[in-house]
């Protein structure tokens, strides 16, 4: 039997799915360099959304081209040269000049269009520095970077930070307009202005690469561009600041973390957990590159008579992971200090669940059920945790490792109808049906 044509609306779905793929690639690169030109971020933005648009209307019924990064960059080159044109200044002058001044719009207009031609070296760092700028506070800088350079929507961002939805894109909006507002230009500083957007920086790229380590939404589990995207970009910043041992522990953490990025999928996509992962699969080139990275990081912080920063710990924590042939050979105890150390210089709640998940691996799930239990009264009372599914799902582990399989199954359950990715509801689900079995 032949076999029957796709329909027209399944031909669209898979145009606009693939409008979405070439976007979540292409859209950081094409708003850095429109940003380089028109120094306005958020013009940069509505114009590459332009080209976005234009490309939803053209190509499900002229097909996807060839080159779809090429595509989206002329159609936007367009919109920015338009844009020149319709200036209100730039009107008023031709009304006063006439011809002469419209030779000058064209030759105005050539030199946008050779430029947004030209690469211009690594933009995207450029447009982070430009949105990690210290005239920004520190929500509106992670949440329009976020934004701009790792292509999340405003409710991917008010996820990975616990935040609600309309305050992140309150914090977007307003930090466009404070951009615009102070001059900022895009650039890559250096030597002391460098180091002070440093931090920024590495905890923005930090975020990009935990939304494409574990995705917040959507089908897949992970998405390993972003991890790749923000593994180059941070090797490009400990390029430029060699001295500094935060910069070394974010690239040791990435390099480790995304050396299991292979194991943590089966075959059909599903999630596979650590412990539960073919370390055969690691990428044995990237836990080489964390581990000097960490060495680095390490002997930095000694040379300056300071304790590890908080993501040397966490390299620290995942070379425990790296450096174990086996998952029963792993180092609890060491990870489990490792996490009170982390605690003590960065207190968070999801460091604190994180470090209840190590007591209970090292102490047993007694020990460990003790300290969610406690972070779950917290959440109950309006905590941060409140609505974070991690806390239910580890709380469900536990209970299933101490017997009370109702309890986990329940847990499992609510977890699962927090989540907004579909490969860990369906994990949790299974758990929470596995454990329901066994009950």
């Amino acid at each position: 039997m032949a076999t029957p044509a796709p329909t027209s609306d399944v031909l669209a779905g898979a145009t606009h799915r693939a409008v979405e793929a070439v976007w979540r690639v292409e859209a950081a690169r094409l708003i850095a360099r429109l940003a380089r030109l028109t120094g306005d971020v958020a013009l940069a933005e509505d114009l590459a959304q332009d080209a976005l648009v234009l490309a939803l209307e053209r190509w499900p019924e002229a097909g996807v081209p060839d080159n779809a990064g090429a595509w989206l960059m002329a159609a936007a080159r367009r919109r920015a040269i338009d844009h020149l044109r319709r200036r209100p200044m730039l009107d008023r002058t031709h009304a006063q000049l006439g011809t002469e001044q419209d030779a000058r719009a064209d030759e105005a207009a050539a030199a946008l269009d050779a430029a947004l031609d030209d690469p211009g070296g690594d933009e995207r760092l450029g447009l982070m520095l430009m949105t990690c700028h210290p005239v920004l506070a520190r929500e509106s800088r992670v949440a329009l970077t976020l934004r701009l350079v790792g292509g999340l929507t405003t409710d991917e961002i008010a996820r990975a930070s616990l935040t609600a939805e309309p305050t992140v894109a309150q914090r977007i909006v307003r930090a466009k307009r404070t951009l615009v507002a102070a001059g900022v230009r895009f650039e890559v500083p250096r030597g002391a202005e460098l180091r002070e957007r440093l931090a920024s920086v590495l905890e923005v790229l930090y975020l990009v690469f935990n939304e494409g380590y574990t995705a917040t939404a959507g089908d897949s589990w992970a998405r390993p561009q972003l991890c790749e995207e923000a593994l180059r970009l941070g090797r490009v910043v400990a390029g430029l600041a060699p001295d500094d041992a935060e910069a070394h522990g974010l690239v040791a953490l990435m390099e480790l973390q995304a050396s299991r990025l292979r194991a943590r999928v089966g075959p059909a996509g599903e999630p596979v957990l650590l412990l539960d992962q073919n370390r055969g699969r690691w990428d044995h080139l990237l836990i080489g590159r964390g581990l000097a990275a960490l060495a680095r990081a390490e002997a930095l912080a000694r040379a300056a008579g300071d304790l590890l920063g908080a993501y040397a710990l966490q390299a620290a924590i995942a070379a425990c992971h790296a450096r174990a042939r086996t998952a029963a050979e792993t180092d609890w105890e060491r990870i489990a200090a490792l996490y009170d150390a982390l605690a003590e210089s960065v207190p968070s709640p999801v460091v604190a669940l994180n470090r209840a998940v190590a007591v209970a691996t090292a102490y047993g799930p007694a020990a460990g059920l003790v300290l969610v239990d406690a972070l779950a009264a917290e959440a109950a009372a309006g905590g941060p945790l409140r609505g974070y599914h991690l806390l239910p799902s580890v709380r469900g582990d536990l209970l299933e490792r101490l017997g009370r399989l109702e309890e986990a199954g329940a847990e499992f359950m609510r977890a699962a109808a927090l989540t907004r990715n579909a490969r860990e509801q369906t994990l949790l689900r299974t758990r929470a049906a596995a454990v329901a079995s066994s009950a």
